[in-house]
């Protein structure tokens, strides 16, 4: 009885979790769909637009929330930082379409919805899986909360590009940000800090304390390099894969089905990569995903630009898109225990956002500059080779974690 009562626990925890990383990532991976029609509305340009959208992925200001996002909810509780985090992303995006100057942009989806999001984000929402689910099964727990955030992805797409041909593109947003207020029920499950669950004997470190150490490991410091790489590459397809796919000739249904894809099968890459942590080496499994990425996106710039190709290309790269996250997490709990969690991985997170914010802010800039995405296409191939390579001297072993008590 105990078991059953245990599994139901889990399920329920990883169903809050899940559910709310859907919501808030679901919204802020379809935004690239309204960067034409805001462009079209506001006469702002590509760049200047593309540059309140880097904010608004959280491909800057986004990352900057997490650390101290997760040090708050590692002292005062996951569910009082999850309320304020949704209540952020719904009021800034709902009022998004009432902005008509890249300022405001910036406040709305970058500085409100952004800035929920990451307190509603990978780093808080991860901690919490793993404080509240058994060791043996945090690996495919990590896996399964990905999932969700990939399976809002898959499910927004299409409804951002329905809503908008019945209401409006402005109309569509504000649907999608209220759609977000039913995460708020997942405070109620995730509530608790770092030190429930922690090992006995562990003890939180003060964020000085734990920050100093993480920065002295070289493993640390080289998957923070790894994870930029990574929000470059994400930031990049979900901001301006729509825009691609314009330049091909192909009309915009392509664009939201290559991002329904990329969310699609990110479910399968993070289901399965949430299976192999448990199985491989995590460095080796962030090796070739990187790998893969870097061999994904030069077939697609030798292939011929069709609807199939796109969606093939969109599939491949949705298998490793944020299949990064399960095996990136496993190995700042491996190195450093759970009582500092979701501030550490937040400072991961951030490394991915400050990539992130090139990525998206880049991607305008080139096009604006040459009427293409080709530069960005060929840093991509540069990037993804440099991150495997970057993965392979990480010591991944049992460290003493740091947060133990002397």
């Amino acid at each position: 009885m105990q078991t059953d009562t245990t599994r139901k626990a889990v399920w329920l925890v990883l169903l809050a979790a899940a559910g709310t990383f859907a919501l808030t990532m679901g919204t802020r991976q379809t935004m690239g769909l309204f960067l034409s029609p805001m462009n079209t509305s506001t006469g702002l340009g590509v760049g200047s637009i593309s540059l309140a959208f880097a904010f608004a992925f959280g491909q800057l200001w986004w990352g900057l929330t997490q650390p101290f996002a997760g040090a708050v909810a590692d002292r005062v509780g996951t569910g009082r930082v999850l309320v304020a985090g949704v209540v952020l992303v719904a009021l800034g995006t709902f009022i998004t379409p009432f902005m008509t100057s890249t300022a405001g942009l910036i406040f709305s989806i970058g500085v409100l919805a952004a800035g929920g999001a990451g307190m509603a984000g990978p780093s808080v929402l991860m901690a919490a899986t793993t404080r509240l689910v058994p060791a043996a099964q945090r690996g495919i727990a990590t896996g399964m909360v990905n999932a969700g955030g990939s399976f809002g992805q898959f499910l927004m797409a299409p409804l951002a590009i329905g809503l908008s041909a019945a209401m409006g593109w402005a109309g569509a947003m504000q649907v999608l940000g209220l759609l977000v207020l039913l995460a708020l029920p997942a405070a109620l499950v995730l509530k608790g800090n770092a030190l429930q669950g922690a090992p006995a004997g562990q003890k939180r470190l003060t964020a000085r304390e734990a920050i100093s150490e993480a920065l002295r490991l070289p493993s640390f410091l080289m998957l923070c390099a790894g994870f930029l790489v990574c929000g470059f590459h994400v930031a990049f397809l979900a901001t301006h894969l729509p825009g691609v796919i314009a330049e091909c000739g192909l009309p915009p249904q392509v664009g939201a089905w290559a991002l329904a894809m990329i969310g699609l099968f990110n479910i399968f890459g993070s289901f399965g990569m949430g299976w192999a942590v448990g199985r491989w080496r995590m460095k080796s499994l962030l090796v070739l995903v990187y790998s893969t990425r870097a061999v994904a996106i030069t077939l697609f710039l030798l292939a011929p630009k069709n609807e199939m190709t796109v969606l093939i290309f969109a599939a491949v790269m949705g298998v490793s898109f944020l299949s990064t996250v399960p095996p990136t997490a496993g190995l700042v709990a491996k190195f450093f225990g759970t009582a500092n969690m979701a501030m550490l991985f937040g400072i991961v997170m951030l490394a991915h956002q400050v990539g992130g914010f090139f990525g998206a802010w880049l991607g305008g800039r080139v096009f604006e500059a040459t009427g293409s995405y080709n530069l960005v296409w060929y840093i991509d191939i540069a990037l993804a080779v440099g991150a495997a390579l970057v993965h392979l001297p990480i010591r991944e072993k049992k460290l003493v974690p740091v947060a133990t008590a002397a």
